[in-house]
């Protein structure tokens, strides 16, 4: 399996109260299978695409009652030293680098406008055997109402570069896309999109804090819509078409924010980035 780059997303999990609750959902709705519970690390269980580790799931820890979400986890060759830069940058450390037995080291830490995210420096478990694809992480994206906080944050905290989307509109002239603010970070170079950060409109009710929004693969966007809502997902956008993919945000049943994206149908031209 090769190595993920520092900053590149390399895993997500996610906390339930009703572990097997979120298993039937996700079996269902990104055709998930699951393996066997690691007792000896919190009941943190596997999820499987194609017989390819794609994710996890794990009940909250005892006394804990975080809501339930997906957390991104970047690459990092040394997490102790991506902690320190989190602090001088000015994010917050959420839980310090802890070793997980011989699979590796986690951190998990809030960027200054609060979206939270987790750090992972591999030991035996490297990361997603698979991405990109129907089942699997296909993307993410940073939603924050203060970009200025946000965006130095990520650059200094990561080896990123940027570029800002080219909305297309002048000062002033009022076309419809000119207002977003859309940015992506690359590694190694601009040919290598890893994140997208995305400004909170006045569409988001004000009490939605910053999160990070993560993208699933499935094979077709309205029936994984369908399927979610049939098992009581809520449906909070979409699907609507893109040059990226048809796409839509979802929640669970027990809150979990997420987003399906089916890349094989794309509508319209990819946008410019400068």
């Amino acid at each position: 399996m090769a190595e993920f780059p520092e900053g590149t997303p390399c895993w997500v999990d996610a906390m339930f109260t009703d572990v097997e609750a979120a298993k039937e959902f996700y079996a269902d709705v990104l055709g998930w299978t699951f393996g066997e519970a690691s007792s000896e690390y919190g009941d943190y269980t596997q999820a499987y695409s194609g017989g390819k580790a794609v994710a996890a799931v794990v009940p909250p820890m005892p006394g804990g009652d975080a809501p339930s979400q997906w957390c991104l986890y970047f690459a990092s060759d040394d997490a102790a030293a991506t902690a320190e830069k989190i602090k001088a940058a000015g994010g917050t450390l959420m839980m310090e680098p802890m070793q997980v037995g011989t699979f590796g080291t986690m951190a998990i830490a809030k960027e200054p406008s609060g979206a939270v995210f987790g750090v992972w420096q591999p030991g035996e478990h490297k990361g997603f055997e698979k991405q990109g694809e129907a089942g699997s992480y296909a993307w993410a994206e940073v939603y924050t109402r203060e970009p200025g906080k946000s965006d130095p944050f990520l650059e200094r905290v990561f080896p990123y570069t940027s570029q800002q989307m080219d909305t297309g509109g002048s000062d002033g002239d009022g076309s419809g896309d000119a207002g977003m603010d859309f940015k992506i970070f690359s590694v190694g170079g601009a040919d290598h999109p890893v994140l997208g950060r995305m400004k909170m409109g006045e569409e988001f009710p004000p009490q939605v804090p910053s999160y990070v929004q993560v993208y699933f693969g499935v094979p077709n966007c309205d029936v994984a819509v369908e399927k979610a809502k049939a098992r009581g997902g809520r449906l909070y956008f979409g699907p609507m078409d893109s040059p990226f993919g048809r796409f839509a945000a979802l929640g669970d049943p027990q809150g979990a924010v997420f987003a399906v994206i089916d890349m094989d149908t794309r509508v319209g031209e990819m946008p410019k980035f400068a």
